[in-house]
């Protein structure tokens, strides 16, 4: 009696992490960003042999008020730039002319970031510190700091709306102020989160 050897599942089987080539930073036209990173996605379909593996537009969620309404957006970390995952060098240390030529021939792309001749590539440490920021995007957004301590505020949400007090600290990491407000006629501190309050001019 003959034994059956068990195939793994398509569910079952382990995807291969992809570790080809190098990061790169892209400098492209300001605003182009989408647009360039779209076309080299295309480019990387056609040319599976190119060299170029992945491309990516580093962002991180912020917190944006308009018109009283605070709204959650997709910022991009380094406008203007986009990352690239290729091997830009050969086994020799030479340029690899396929892919360089495929990146540097999209439109809109100006060149590498670093040596006009022969760029460099980011550390490990880079990429991690780069990329760690597009991770939290899809975790709680990063509040838009637009106030200095001393700055005159104005409260646009919560059961103090209307009040005024001027801002005494700043807590950029956690997007949160502290401002100090006349209620009653004491002098109270109170936390608040960014997007609640608006610069009174």
């Amino acid at each position: 009696m003959s034994e059956e050897t068990a195939i793994p599942s398509e569910e079952q089987q382990t995807p291969v992490e992809d570790n080809r080539g190098q990061w790169f930073v892209l400098h492209t036209l300001s605003g182009h960003e989408k647009k360039v990173c779209e076309s080299i996605k295309r480019q990387i379909c056609l040319n599976d042999q190119s060299g170029v593996y992945e491309v990516c537009v580093p962002t991180h969620k912020v917190v944006e008020v308009r018109q009283r309404q605070a709204k959650v957006k997709n910022q991009k970390v380094f406008p203007g730039y986009l990352l690239v995952r290729m091997d830009l060098y050969d086994e020799l240390g030479e340029i690899n002319e396929k892919a360089w030529f495929l990146v540097r021939g999209v439109q809109g792309v100006l060149g590498f970031l670093g040596n006009v001749n022969r760029p460099i590539p980011l550390t490990d440490q880079e990429v991690k510190d780069i990329l760690g920021s597009e991770e939290d995007a899809a975790g709680a957004p990063v509040a838009m700091m637009k106030f200095d301590v001393g700055e005159v505020v104005r409260i646009t949400n919560g059961p103090f709306e209307g009040f005024e007090g001027t801002v005494t600290e700043v807590d950029g990491e956690r997007g949160l102020l502290k401002v100090m407000v006349s209620i009653f006629g004491r002098s109270t501190s109170l936390e608040l989160e960014s997007w609640q309050v608006e610069r009174v001019n």
